[in-house]
């Protein structure tokens, strides 16, 4: 709906500043037009250029908008991302020259950070948030340049505004907790050091046609089955209040009312809307919204309705979702950015990543405190694809200000951010920041002194105003006397990860709902480090990516690498040097089976866990990063244990020790499941040593627990507890199925020892079919085969790192890396880390 400018300045020269001029005038559409090409950026030292007129002749750059200085810098082959130059210390200008007669409004969505706007040589506006925006106004007369300058921040970081009662080790320097930035490229260990300046979010010229609009307002919310649909608009120009209005959604009409020369305002009832859900639970429904002005449809988009509120548990101490009243285990991943350098990502990248999401199976995406303020595309993305979203306020770690300055601009911050995601059903929780009440705890202070009345009191007043129907919480981690106490409210679980608990931990930690958790240093497969340039484990490189926490004498290898030696008794270095090859297999495989096991205790019939984010969702940086999904948007075998295991329809296996295994089938879809229950225990990986078959009836949204000794009627030690004589099986394997069909809606494995690594000829084969939709790769074993590795020249596996059963072909789809790659054969090898050798196919 949005009509663009036509370009009249599309040029890349880089010689000179820019003469050909963007012509401002009337839109044809309604809707503000985006002032996206034509400009030109340059940097200069801090405080060279008190205005435009000073600007030098040469050193001009063509200019992405919306965009950073560090996108620019990359379009001229100019950026190193590991290594960027401290952007924050210099100043940078961009400008666009106008034409054009009469008044002119701008609106400015998003500048980074300490911003000046100038109309020729004429100060327009000043900004010190990169989280608000602004419109200007001015008259244009003919021809005028539009300058940005994004001034330097070091004056402002060196001067001390207020004393902080704690300095977090997260963030350097210290003093970024008086500005209104995002902390990305300030983290040493977290993710390079690019630092976000510029443009960063789109700039529009407000329309000049006559019913252009300035702002739509959409809210929704439910009484009984029907749905309520509450719009505000204003428009740029006065309006005649005699023009029928009219706002649909399906066959729903109301009219409108004019409250003023520029405001329409009025509710819609929707008898028996279909609701919104998260698509782990049902069908993320979303309704059109049309404006009928006069003669004219304006499309408004889309809406959805749904309630969310907050199960506390009998004890009031716990934290789980209700979406439309039904419980919801939310589990998912700890968002980053699709692209660090413009802090934005292009639809594609976006789409890609919340693809990625769902087809793990995952059904929330948390928004920390540390990163920015996504973009409407972003949460339209989440309502399509049924991902609820976890917002913390761009706050973490710190002892904020509390001046009148200070107070003001993160109120219009709040207000604005609430405003614009008003209409999005994704958003489920609102949070004050991150890790700010855990800082001030670690640091030794009590209740009393830790406190901050912005995420008390003022936040939570802006949030019950801008978004009730979105519950509120205080901090991440909170809760207790303790703020990360696992048992109580919100935590950051890393009992197993950083501080390397065993696994058992899982469930005396109590965890009622896991904010942050399970961090790795994950490996990509073997395609990403060989286009990183063959990134060896024992290179220099592989270390400088491996992320860390300031200040610690270790990173998150050495945390993977203690669980490799735990549950694996594998010495990890010795490895490393002797056969590199199998020490990256196994890195993969253990964290692919902590993902695997942490949420199978968390999912189970009687845990008090109401949900679980993994940090993080993608890398920042090629190499081994906390990211489920690596820097080139490749799932890493760390997405796949989850995807084998966050399914709506799921079975799970725990160990209960000399109770043997219990099996929990889930089921979280609204209709009724009737599905057999295979189970079975392997000898050598192929002799059937106990075995039964069960009918199930899984009710809906609902969970279960079966014993296995209840399935096979008999003793049978399952868990190798009792010792009566040597370990009589290597696996027991549990399925799902259809009765009817034999579609396999879910399969767990539990493997009583799993040290026990020998490797074998499993008899594996792969063999290439092609099919119309691509290329297919066939794999069947003889014997069980343990996280099934598929590593192509060509083609990512949709199915990587999973047991196979023996003599049971699996078909696996394949997935060029790049469009060149489609239809070129497969060529490459599988592996299993307990296959005395690969198998290559071609």
């Amino acid at each position: 709906m949005r009509a663009s400018l036509n370009d009249l300045s599309e040029r890349a020269t880089h010689g000179a500043a820019p003469t050909l001029a963007v012509e401002v005038k009337p839109a044809d559409s309604v809707w503000p037009q985006p002032l996206e090409h034509g400009w030109q950026c340059v940097t200069t030292k801090a405080g060279a250029c008190a205005s435009p007129s000073g600007l030098p002749a040469t050193g001009w750059l063509p200019a992405q908008v919306p965009g950073t200085i560090a996108s620019a810098w990359r379009g001229a082959g100019r950026l190193d991302a590991e290594r960027p130059p401290a952007f924050a210390a210099d100043d940078h200008w961009y400008c666009l020259p106008l034409a054009g007669n009469g008044p002119q409004r701008l609106r400015l969505h998003g500048l980074a950070t300490l911003a000046e706007v100038w109309l020729d040589d004429r100060k327009i506006l000043t900004s010190d948030s990169m989280f608000v925006a602004h419109d200007v106004e001015f008259e244009l007369n003919g021809a005028a340049t539009l300058s940005l300058c994004f001034r330097s921040l070091a004056p402002l970081l060196a001067a001390r505004r207020s004393r902080a009662r704690w300095r977090p080790r997260l963030v350097t320097p210290p003093t970024l907790r008086n500005v209104r930035t995002t902390l990305l490229g300030y983290m040493p260990g977290w993710c390079p050091p690019l630092q976000a300046v510029g443009p960063w979010r789109a700039i529009e010229k407000l329309g000049d046609a006559p019913a252009a609009i300035d702002t739509v307002d959409l809210r929704t919310q439910l009484d009984g089955d029907d749905g309520i649909v509450s719009v505000t608009l204003e428009f740029v120009h006065p309006q005649p209040d005699t023009t029928l209005v009219v706002l649909n959604c399906g066959t729903a009409r109301s009219s409108l009312q004019w409250t003023g020369a520029h405001t329409l305002s009025g509710n819609l009832r929707v008898p028996h809307v279909e609701r919104w859900w998260p698509h782990t639970h049902g069908t993320p429904r979303l309704h059109d919204i049309e404006l009928q002005l006069g003669d004219t449809s304006i499309a408004l988009g889309c809406v959805g309705f749904r309630t969310i509120d907050v199960a506390r548990g009998d004890d009031g101490e716990g934290f789980a979702l209700r979406i439309n009243g039904t419980p919801v285990f939310c589990r998912g991943a700890c968002w980053t950015s699709a692209d660090l350098v413009t802090l934005a990502g292009t639809p594609e990248q976006l789409a890609q990543a919340f693809a990625h999401a769902r087809d793990a199976g995952m059904n929330m995406l948390r928004v920390g405190g540390t990163m920015v303020y996504e973009s409407d595309a972003f949460y339209r993305l989440a309502d399509e694809y049924g991902m609820l979203i976890w917002q913390d306020f761009a706050f973490a770690n710190f002892d904020y200000p509390t001046d009148s300055d200070f107070t003001a601009s993160i109120t219009l911050e709040a207000t604005q951010f609430l405003a614009r995601t008003r209409r999005f059903a994704s958003l489920a929780v609102l949070c004050g920041g991150s890790e700010v009440d855990q800082q001030a705890a670690m640091f030794g202070l009590p209740p009393s002194m830790r406190v901050q009345p912005l995420f008390t009191e003022h936040l939570p007043a802006i949030v019950e105003r801008e978004r009730p129907d979105v519950p509120y919480v205080t901090n991440s981690p909170s809760g207790g006397v303790w703020p990360f106490s696992t048992r109580t409210g919100i935590t950051h679980y890393y009992g197993v990860g950083a501080y390397q608990r065993p696994l058992d931990d899982v469930r005396r930690s109590q965890v009622r709902f896991a904010a942050e958790c399970l961090a790795f240093a994950n490996v990509p497969d073997d395609a990403t480090l060989r286009d990183a340039g063959t990134m060896h484990a024992h290179d220099p490189r592989w270390k400088a990516a491996v992320p860390r926490d300031p200040g610690a004498g270790w990173d998150f290898d050495d945390v993977r690498d203690h669980y490799l030696r735990t549950l694996y008794g594998i010495e990890p270095a010795r490895l490393r040097y002797e056969d590199p090859q199998r020490y990256l297999d196994l890195s993969r495989a253990v964290v692919a089976e902590l993902m695997t096991d942490v949420f199978a205790e968390w999912r189970r019939a009687g845990s008090p866990c109401g949900g679980g984010l993994v940090w993080q969702l993608q890398d920042l940086k090629s190499g081994a990063g906390w990211g489920v999904v690596d820097a080139l948007g490749r799932p890493k075998s760390a997405w796949h244990g989850l995807s084998q295991v966050l399914q709506p329809v799921q079975v799970v296996i725990t160990d209960e020790g000399l109770n043997g295994l219990d099996l929990h089938l889930i089921n979280e879809t609204a209709g009724k499941l009737t599905l057999q229950l295979d189970l079975v225990c392997l000898r050598d990986g192929a002799v059937d040593v106990a075995s039964a078959t069960r009918a199930v009836v899984l009710a809906p949204r609902s969970t279960q627990r079966i014993g296995a000794a209840d399935c096979l009627g008999q003793f049978f030690d399952f868990t190798c507890a009792y010792r009566f004589g040597p370990r009589a099986h290597d696996v027991t394997i549990v399925t799902l199925r259809d009765p009817s069909s034999g579609r396999i809606w879910s399969e767990a494995c539990h493997l009583p020892e799993r040290s026990a690594l020998e490797r074998h000829d499993l008899g594996l084969t792969a063999t290439p079919e092609a099919t119309p939709d691509g290329w297919v790769l066939v794999i069947e074993s003889r014997r069980f085969a343990r996280y099934v590795h598929i590593s192509d020249a060509h083609y990512r596996a949709r199915q990587d790192w999973f047991h196979l059963p023996p003599n049971r072909p699996v078909r696996v789809p394949l997935t060029p890396f790049n469009a060149n790659d489609t239809g070129v054969s497969p060529d490459g090898e599988i592996r299993a880390i307990n296959a005395h050798a690969p198998v290559f196919y071609r």
